[in-house]
C-alpha cells in the first residue's frame, strides 16, 4: 500500500511527460505543413525566370492526359459553332444588313411588288442619302429593335444553328485530323504549308455540305426589315423548298465558288492563326493551356481572318441575297460592286464584320477547348 502513491506520481509525471512530447510533434508538424503548403503556393504561383511557370493555376478545366478523339472534336466543333452563333448572330445580322439594302421593285419572277435585294451602289438604282437605311453597328441594332422588334436580331438563327452543326464540324472538327494526314511522317513540327493546306481542305469540304443552310440563312437576315405579306419564305423548311423549286437544285448551292475562297481564307486566318499563336504562346510559356490562352489566340485568329476575308465576305453576301438573274456570276458581282464604290466597297460593314468575327471565334475557341476537355472527362463514365 505504501508504494501505491509514489506508483500514482510516477504515473502521472510520465502522463505529463508524455503530453508535452505530443505538443511539441504537433506544433513542429503544422509547421512542416505550413512550410510545405507556402512552397506549393511559391511553385505555382511566382514566375520562373521571369516567366509563367508551367505548373500555375488553371483556368477552366485542365488538359486530359489522353487526347480527344476526332469524333469528339467533330461533335464539340458543331456545339461550339452553335453556341457562338447564339451568343453573336444579331452582329452577323447587322453585318448582313449593311452589306446589302432592299427596295421595292417590280420581280419578273415573283410577279408583284415585293421587296427584292438590290446592292448598295446598284447602276439601275439611283443612290440617294435616304436610300441607307442603316449606319453604323449600334445604329443598325437599334433600328431593328425599334421597326421590327428585337426578334429580327435573330431572324434565320435556325439556319445559322443548321449551318453551325454540319458546317463548324466539319471544318473545325476535322481540322487537326486533316493537318496530321497530311504532316510527312516521322516530322516534329507541322510546317505552314500544311496548316494552310488543312484549313483550304476543310472549308471546301465543309461548303459542299453546307452551302444550303447559308443561303437560306443570308436571305432570312436580309428579308427581315419586309413586312409579313412581302416576304417571300414562310420558314426554313418553306425556304429550302421554294428556292428548289422556283431556282432549281443549284439554287441552293448560288455563289459556292466565292463561299469556297471565302471559308479557305477565313480557314487559314482562323484556324491556323490560332494554331500558330497558341503554340507560339505555350512554347514561350508565357500562357498556360487554359481559357486566357485561348482567349488571346482566338480574339487574333478573328482580327486575321476579317482583314483577309471581308472582300470575299462582302461579294458573297450580295450574290447570295440577288434576285434570279441579277448577276451572271460571282465575278460579275464583284465588277459592278467595284465600277459604283471603288474598292473601298469590298470592306464595307468592317466594323460589324470584326465585331462579329472576333467575338465569334473567342466564344467558339473557348467552348471548343472545353467541350473537348469535358468529353475526354465524361468518357470513363459512360463506359
Amino acid at each position: 500500500m505504501e508504494g501505491q502513491p509514489w506508483s500514482w506520481a510516477g504515473k502521472q509525471g510520465r502522463s505529463q511527460l508524455e503530453r508535452g512530447v505530443s505538443a511539441r510533434q504537433l506544433l513542429s508538424g503544422a509547421r512542416g505543413m505550413e512550410q510545405s503548403w507556402l512552397q506549393g503556393v511559391r511553385t505555382k504561383v511566382l514566375p520562373v525566370h521571369g516567366k509563367l511557370s508551367p505548373s500555375a493555376t488553371m483556368v477552366g478545366l485542365k488538359p486530359p492526359e489522353v487526347p480527344p478523339t476526332a469524333a469528339m472534336k467533330f461533335v464539340s466543333a458543331g456545339m461550339a459553332g452553335c453556341i457562338a452563333d447564339l451568343c453573336t448572330f444579331p452582329l452577323d445580322t447587322a453585318k448582313v444588313r449593311l452589306q446589302s439594302w432592299w427596295h421595292l421593285g417590280r420581280s419578273r419572277r415573283w410577279g408583284d411588288t415585293v421587296g427584292t435585294p438590290q446592292i448598295q451602289g446598284e447602276v439601275r438604282i439611283p443612290r440617294t442619302i435616304s436610300s441607307v437605311e442603316y449606319r453604323g453597328v449600334l445604329g443598325t441594332l437599334s433600328t431593328m429593335v425599334r421597326t421590327e422588334g428585337a426578334r429580327s436580331l435573330y431572324s434565320g438563327l435556325a439556319a445559322g444553328l443548321q449551318r453551325q452543326m454540319s458546317f463548324a464540324s466539319i471544318r473545325i472538327g476535322l481540322y487537326d485530323s486533316v493537318k496530321q494526314l497530311y504532316t510527312p511522317k516521322g516530322a516534329e513540327n507541322t510546317g505552314m504549308a500544311t496548316r494552310l493546306l488543312a484549313g483550304c481542305t476543310t472549308g471546301a469540304v465543309a461548303v459542299a455540305c453546307a452551302q444550303p443552310t447559308d443561303v437560306v440563312k443570308v436571305r432570312f437576315q436580309a428579308s427581315g426589315a419586309l413586312s409579313d405579306s412581302a416576304r417571300r419564305y414562310s420558314g426554313t423548311v418553306d425556304a429550302y423548298r421554294t428556292i428548289a423549286r422556283e431556282e432549281g437544285v443549284r439554287g441552293l448551292w448560288r455563289g459556292t465558288l466565292p463561299n469556297i475562297a471565302r471559308n479557305a481564307i477565313i480557314n487559314c486566318g482562323e484556324l491556323v492563326t490560332y494554331d500558330l499563336l497558341k503554340d507560339a504562346l505555350l512554347r514561350a510559356q508565357l500562357m498556360t493551356d487554359n481559357i486566357p490562352c485561348h482567349f488571346v489566340a482566338a480574339f487574333g485568329a478573328g482580327f486575321c481572318a476579317t482583314v483577309v476575308a471581308s472582300p470575299v465576305d462582302v461579294v458573297k453576301t450580295r450574290y447570295m441575297n440577288a434576285s434570279p438573274g441579277q448577276y451572271r456570276n460571282a465575278l460579275s458581282c464583284l465588277l459592278a460592286l467595284l465600277m459604283q464604290e471603288g474598292p473601298a466597297g469590298l470592306y464595307k460593314g468592317f466594323v460589324p464584320s470584326f465585331l462579329r468575327l472576333g467575338s465569334w471565334n473567342v466564344v467558339m475557341f473557348v467552348s471548343y477547348e472545353q467541350l473537348q476537355r469535358t468529353m475526354v472527362l465524361a468518357r470513363p463514365a459512360l463506359a
